[in-house]
């Protein structure tokens, strides 16, 4: 008797991560990531001078724009007991003092940007590109640092943090206080707490 054909099982969601533009997004490579990284510095950079006073000196300025940059990557690990971002990665102090440096010394770079729809929505492409790195890594994160209470995963914890980790900036310094949700969320915050709602629920239960 001959042998019968084995059928081999194939993943038809595999095209899905088998392609250009999920390697991309996914940030597998550092040269990426970089380049990444510096677009989200840099639009964090125009609204940072942009908000800042006229009479603003130095300091005030790069500070400001180091706590709207990793404003979630300073909050998240102190609440699981985790080293901040600015302080266990490199790659983001570089990238802010970059952006910084374009920002102060050349402030016509980002109004030429601004006269292009193109260039400005590459930019911001991405900037959220890196902030859904961050909700989807702290995310994660908090779920393993968070022991279960009520049910058999912490829930509400895992995905608080991952929504600050994706707006937190916009609560510091902390003299802000509440302020910045005077009227109402604004886009980052609602994407941040949606994103890190579907993750952290697809991972942890029967949806995925």
């Amino acid at each position: 008797m001959g042998k019968g054909k084995v059928i081999e099982e194939v993943d038809a969601t595999a095209w899905m991560l088998d392609n250009e533009v999920a390697n991309f997004v996914l940030l597998h490579q550092k040269e990426v990531l970089y380049m990444c990284m510096l677009g989200y510095t840099f639009l964090h950079g125009s609204k940072v001078f942009a908000a800042a006073p006229k009479t603003a000196s130095f300091s005030y300025k790069l500070v400001s724009m180091i706590l709207a940059c990793t404003g979630g990557g300073i909050l998240v690990p102190l609440f699981i007991n985790s080293i901040p971002v600015p302080l266990a990665n490199d790659a983001y102090p570089i990238a802010i003092l970059t952006s910084f440096a374009i920002h102060y010394y050349f402030p016509i770079v980002w109004e030429v940007i601004t006269l292009s729809p193109m260039v400005k929505a590459c930019i911001i492409v991405l900037y959220e590109i890196v902030r859904a790195k961050v909700v989807l890594t702290f995310t994660i994160a908090s779920n393993a640092a968070i022991a279960p209470s009520l049910f058999s995963f912490a829930l509400f914890g895992p995905i608080m943090c991952g929504t600050i980790g994706g707006c937190g900036g916009a609560f510091l310094p902390m003299n802000k206080g509440l302020e910045p949700i005077l009227n109402g969320m604004g886009y980052p915050m609602i994407t941040a707490c949606m994103g890190a709602t579907l993750v952290h629920l697809f991972l942890n239960t029967t949806f995925s």
